[in-house]
C-alpha cells in the first residue's frame, strides 16, 4: 500500500524513474567505491595490532605486579606464584576495581566483548564511544591480570572494533561501511594476538559482519593480514615469538579409528557447548537476583572471591592459560588432572563471567575443550591423548561459537599440525550439528537476545535476487482513460470487485501510458466534477519485465509505494502489466515451497526375477480411496 499522504505509484520529488539499458547482472554488487576504503582498512589493521599487543603487555604488567611484585610486561601464568592463601585477595581486588571502572567510567566495559560488538553493529550503526577504546582494555587487563580465567581476545575484539568504528566515524561513510571497518579492527586484534590471520578473517565474516560481500571480506582480510604482518615484523625484532602460539609435533595424517574417535569427541564437545552456555547464563541470572540487595558494581568482587578459591584448588585455571592449553595439547596431563581442571575452570569462568567482569571466552573454551578431548583421548584408541585434546579444542570452539570453519582454521594456525585436518573437520561438524540441535542460541547471541534483539546465523540467497518481474507481475490490468469522470469510475467499481482490489490504475491514452491513478485519489475526488486527467499522477516510477525483484523492492521502499506499472524497456509507453508488493511475496513463497514441500522425485519399479518387463503388483496409494462394490 502507499505511504501515508503519498499517492500510490507517484514519484517522490527529485526521484527519476529508471531508463535505458539495465546494468548487467553479476555475481556481486561491488563497485569501485570499495577501493577508497582499502587504505583505511590497512590503517585500522595496524592500529588494531598495536592495541592488541599493548593489551597483552598490560595483562603481563598487572600479573607481574600483583602476583610476583616485579615490574615486567612479560606474559606469565599467575598460578606459579608463592603467595599461598594470600593470593585469594588478588582477584577480589581486581573485581572491585573493574566494578568501579564500569560504574564510574562506562558500563559497556562489562562482558566478554563479542556480544557487545554485535550489539553496536545491530542497533547503533556500528558507532562505538571513543572512551571505550581506553576503558575496555584497561578493565580487561586488570581483570585477567589479577587471575580472571578469561581470554584476551574478547576485549581485543571489542577494542579493535572500537578503533575501526572511530576511524569510520571520522569520515563520511555509511553504516554498512562503518560496520566493515569495525569488524576489520576486531579481526586485526584477534590476528595479532593469536597469529591466525585467516581464522580471524573467517571469524569476522562468519560471526560479526552479518554479510558475505566483497566490501566486508576484503576490508576484514586486509586489516587482518596487516596486523599479522606487523606481528611478524615485531617477531623479527625479537619482541614476540615467531612460532605458532601452540607448537606441537607433527602427528601425520589421521584416519581410521582416529576419525571415529574424533566423532566421539565432537559429540561430547557439542554437548559441552550446552553445558557452558547454561552455566554462564545461569550464573548471570543468579547475580541478577542480587540486584535488589547489592549494586552490580560489587558483583565482580564476589566473582573474584570464587575465582580466588578456584585458583587455590587448581592454579592452572587462572589467567589466560595459554601455557596450560599448550601443555594439554602436548599430553602432559593425566585423566584426573584434566577432569579437575575442566571442572574448576568451568566453575570460576561461569561465575566470573556471570558477575559482569571484563574478559573473553575463546581461551577458556579452548582450555575446557582441550581438557575434555584429552580426558576422552586416554580411553580412545588410535593416537595420543594430546591429539584428542587438539580435536576437543576445535570441537568446543565450533560448538560454542557455531563457527565451524573458523574453529578448524584457527586450530591449524595455532598449531601448524596439518595432518589432523580431516579429524578436525569431523569433530567440528559433529559438534556444530549437536550444538544447533540442543541450543536455540549460542553463548554469543544469547546476550544480544536478552537485550531484545534477534541475531540469525543462517545466510541464503535472497529470492528477490533470483526472480524477475516478468515471473510475478499481473499482465491482466484494469486501465482507465484520462477523460473519464472520477465519479463515474468510482460507481463502476463496487465493493469486492476485482477492479476495486487493484488499488493502482494505469492511465492509458492512445495506447500509451500517460499516468497512474491511485485509489486514494479516486476516493478524494469521487464527489467532485473532475476527470481522471485532473487527479492522476504524471510523474511516476515504473518497473521493467527484465528487472530482478530486489531492484523493484528497493524502488518501492525508497518511494514509499506499493505498486508500479510494468512497461517495455524499448517502448516505455507500452504497458505490459502491474507489479505490487504482494507479488514480491510470491518469490518468498517459492522459497518456502522448496524448503517445506517433500516429494519423491524418482520412483523405482522392481522387476520380478524370471519375468522381464513386468513389474510387481502395485499397491494403491495410501491417500487414494479404495472402491467398495455395491451390495
Amino acid at each position: 500500500m502507499s505511504g501515508a499522504g503519498r499517492p500510490q505509484g507517484a514519484l517522490t520529488p527529485g526521484v527519476v524513474a529508471p531508463q535505458g539499458t539495465p546494468a548487467p547482472l553479476g555475481d556481486f554488487t561491488a563497485s569501485p567505491e570499495v577501493l577508497r576504503l582499502v587504505p583505511l582498512a590497512v590503517v585500522v589493521g595496524a592500529l588494531g595490532a598495536g592495541v592488541a599487543l599493548a593489551l597483552l603487555d598490560m595483562i603481563g604488567l598487572v600479573t607481574n605486579l600483583c602476583y610476583y611484585h616485579r615490574l615486567s610486561a612479560q606474559l606469565v601464568a599467575p598460578g606459579a606464584h608463592g603467595l599461598g592463601p594470600a593470593a585469594l585477595v588478588v582477584p577480589v581486588a581486581g573485581g572491585l576495581v573493574v566494578g568501579l571502572v564500569a560504574r564510574f567510567g562506562s558500563e559497556q566495559v562489562r562482558g566478554h566483548g563479542i556480544p557487545e560488538a554485535m550489539e553496536r553493529i545491530l542497533t547503533q550503526g556500528s558507532r562505538v564511544q571513543p572512551r571505550l577504546a581506553v576503558l575496555k582494555p584497561l578493565s580487561s587487563a586488570i581483570s585477567i591480570g589479577t587471575g580472571g580465567p578469561f581470554g584476551a581476545e574478547g576485549p581485543v575484539i571489542m577494542t579493535g572494533g572500537a578503533v575501526g568504528s572511530i576511524a569510520g566515524q571520522l569520515f563520511r561513510l555509511t553504516a554498512a561501511e562503518r560496520r566493515a571497518l569495525l569488524v576489520a579492527g576486531s579481526a586485526a586484534g584477534m590476528s595479532a594476538v593469536f597469529g591466525a590471520p585467516v581464522a580471524a578473517t573467517l571469524f569476522g565474516v562468519e560471526l560479526l559482519v552479518f554479510e558475505l560481500k566483497p566490501r566486508s571480506m576484503v576490508l576484514v582480510a586486509l586489516a587482518s593480514a596487516t596486523a599479522d604482518g606487523l606481528r611478524l615484523w615485531a617477531a623479527h625484532l625479537g619482541l614476540v615469538t615467531p612460532q605458532p602460539l601452540f607448537p606441537v609435533p607433527y602427528h601425520g595424517v589421521l584416519g581410521g579409528m582416529a576419525l571415529a574417535g574424533a566423532a566421539v569427541v565432537g559429540l561430547a564437545t557439542g554437548l559441552s557447548a550446552w553445558v557452558m552456555t547454561q552455566a554462564a547464563y545461569g550464573c548471570e541470572d543468579l547475580f541478577k537476583k542480587l540486584s535488589g540487595h547489592l549494586h552490580w558494581m560489587w558483583w565482580p568482587a564476589i566473582g573474584g572471591l570464587v575465582i580466588g578459591l578456584g585458583g587455590l584448588a587448581r592454579p592452572q585455571a587462572l589467567g589466560v592459560g595459554y601455557g596450560t592449553i599448550h601443555a594439554e595439547l602436548l599430553g602432559r596431563f593425566g585423566v584426573g588432572a584434566l577432569v579437575a581442571l575442566l571442572a574448576v575452570k568451568l566453575v570460576i569462568w561461569s561465575v566470573g563471567l556471570g558477575s559482569g567482569t571484563s574478559g573473553g571466552i575463546l581461551a577458556p573454551v579452548l582450555m575446557m575443550g582441550a581438557a575434555l578431548g584429552g580426558a576422552l583421548g586416554h580411553a580412545l584408541p588410535g593416537v595420543p591423548a594430546g591429539v584428542f585434546a587438539l580435536i576437543g579444542m576445535t570441537g568446543a570452539l565450533s560448538g560454542v561459537t557455531r563457527s565451524p570453519f573458523t574453529a578448524i582454521v584457527f586450530s591449524l594456525e595455532l598449531t601448524h599440525d596439518q595432518g589432523v585436518l580431516l579429524a578436525l573437520l569431523v569433530a567440528a561438524t559433529v559438534a556444530h550439528l549437536v550444538s544447533v540441535l540442543v541450543l536455540k542460541r549460542s553463548i554469543l547471541t544469547e546476550k544480544v537476545a536478552r537485550r531484545g534483539f534477534h541475531v540469525t546465523r543462517e545466510y541464503a540467497v535472497d529470492p528477490l535476487e533470483a526472480t524477475f518481474v516478468r515471473e510475478v507481475m499481473e499482465p491482466d490490468v484494469y486501465t482507465v482513460e484520462p477523460w473519464r469522470p472520477v465519479a463515474d469510475l468510482y460507481r463502476a467499481m463496487p465493493e469486492g470487485s476485482p477492479e476495486r482490489r487493484q488499488r493502482l490504475y494505469p492511465v492509458v491514452s492512445h495506447g500509451r501510458l500517460a499516468g497512474v491513478l491511485p485509489w486514494s485519489s479516486v476516493l478524494g475526488a469521487r464527489h467532485e466534477a473532475k476527470t481522471v486527467a485532473d487527479v492522476m499522477a504524471t510523474a511516476f516510477a515504473v518497473a521493467y519485465p527484465d528487472e530482478i525483484l530486489r531492484a523493484v523492492a528497493d524502488r518501492m521502499a525508497a518511494l514509499g509505494v506499493g505498486a508500479l506499472p510494468v512497461v517495455e524497456r524499448a517502448r516505455p509507453g507500452r504497458l505490459v502489466g502491474l507489479v505490487t508488493q504482494f507479488d514480491l511475496l510470491e518469490a518468498r513463497q517459492k522459497l518456502l515451497e522448496e524448503e517445506r514441500r517433500a516429494e519423491r522425485a524418482l520412483n523405482l519399479k522392481l522387476v520380478r526375477p524370471g519375468r522381464p518387463g513386468r513389474a510387481g503388483p502395485r499397491r494403491p496409494a495410501r491417500s487414494a480411496p479404495v472402491p467398495v462394490p455395491p451390495p
